[in-house]
């Protein structure tokens, strides 16, 4: 008998497992303008050789109810290796129980059963996703040829984790991408607020993953980088790179995981916004729990807007616009160059950003 984590997998799994696996469903973004900045730039990729594959293991896992538990164990192993040790022990058992154990209490688990003919029902193939996800890193192969491109594999998550990153692998929870309106997350509705699950659309799939890749394994952020001005440049320059990788019609809004209306609040008061830092004297503000209000996740920014209109994460949105006047400003500097520079001072101070009042 297994504990109530699996026996409910869907609708406990979220609030009772609380696992340091690293995950990304935090975390995204600001900006109004409907569309990415300016046109097309981007350079010819056609001559990279990369098509990208999505293996199911949700549709392995599931049809291996017909085997023995025994030999499903053995094969899902076989074929999956680390990203199967991390689902069975991290995400949805732990050290306490055998992966048989994990997977008998999850193939007598109806509402097991209830989430993969859904997700079934809404990805009966991940085609135009794999495309997607194709050109994308294409396009990061082109700036970084040395770029390892892992495996990517579609599972459940028991609403979870969204793009976990393992061994050589990134993990799609495909229950994290079923529609705003799926009749899962309304259930799951203390744990999956609105301000997150509105998100969990698949148009959402490919800037997450991509995003996730980029900053796990191209650009971590660097430990000494503490500074609201460091950490918002840090930001920004993600979020131009995916720019630069994202498809031209791909919207601001998707990019950083916003609201078209909350993406107009910030163009509307940009300039606002940027005083409001300067005269909290918050760029070089050290103190994070004084800081992560301006970076981190959630329905609004608390003191800022009438009504709680504001956008989340301020401060991640601002870096974005910093780094895109930066490039305009010196067009010499290449991505890489970018990417690559650790000085967010000089950036602020060459991007020449001050952002005049609309009104």
């Amino acid at each position: 008998i297994l504990t109530t984590v699996h026996i409910r997998f869907i609708y406990l799994l979220a609030m009772i497992h609380k696992s340091k696996f690293r995950q990304s469903y935090l975390f995204f973004l600001c900006a109004v303008l409907f569309f990415s900045c300016g046109d097309s730039k981007k350079p010819d990729v056609s001559n990279i050789k990369l098509d990208i594959k999505i293996e199911r293991f949700d549709k392995d896992l599931y049809q291996g109810r017909a085997k023995s538990v025994e030999l499903t164990d053995s094969l899902l192993h076989q074929k999956y290796g680390a990203f199967y040790e991390d689902f069975i022990f991290k995400m949805v058992g732990n050290d306490s129980y055998t992966s048989q154990e994990v997977l008998k209490g999850l193939y007598e688990d109806k509402a097991y059963a209830d989430l993969n003919h859904e997700v079934d029902s809404v990805f009966p193939n991940l085609t135009q996703v794999e495309n997607e996800l194709t050109q994308s890193f294409k396009y990061i192969k082109y700036y970084y040829p040395k770029a390892q491109i892992p495996r990517f594999i579609g599972f459940l998550s028991g609403f979870s984790y969204q793009t976990p990153i393992g061994d050589n692998y990134v993990g799609i929870g495909l229950d994290m991408f079923l529609g705003k309106d799926s009749k899962f997350y309304g259930a799951l509705v203390n744990s999956l607020p609105l301000y997150l699950s509105r998100k969990f659309t698949p148009e959402y799939i490919v800037p997450r993953v991509s995003e996730y890749y980029v900053r796990e394994n191209l650009f971590k952020e660097r430990d000494q980088d503490r500074s609201l001005l460091s950490k918002m440049i840090y930001n920004g320059k993600i979020l131009y790179f995916m720019d630069q990788i994202m498809p031209d019609n791909m919207p601001d809004s998707v990019k950083i995981g916003y609201t078209d209306k909350q993406l107009g609040w910030c163009n509307a008061f940009e300039a606002e916004i940027w005083g409001f830092y300067l005269e909290s004297n918050l760029l070089y503000e050290t103190d994070y729990p004084k800081i992560q209000v301006y970076l981190s996740e959630g329905p609004f920014t608390p003191g800022l807007g009438e009504k709680n209109s504001s956008a989340p994460k301020l401060g991640v949105w601002t870096g974005w616009q910093i780094v895109r006047k930066y490039m305009e400003e010196n067009p010499d500097v290449t991505l890489q160059q970018l990417m690559a520079d650790t000085d967010a001072q000089k950036i602020l101070t060459k991007s020449k950003y001050k952002p005049k009042l609309m009104r």
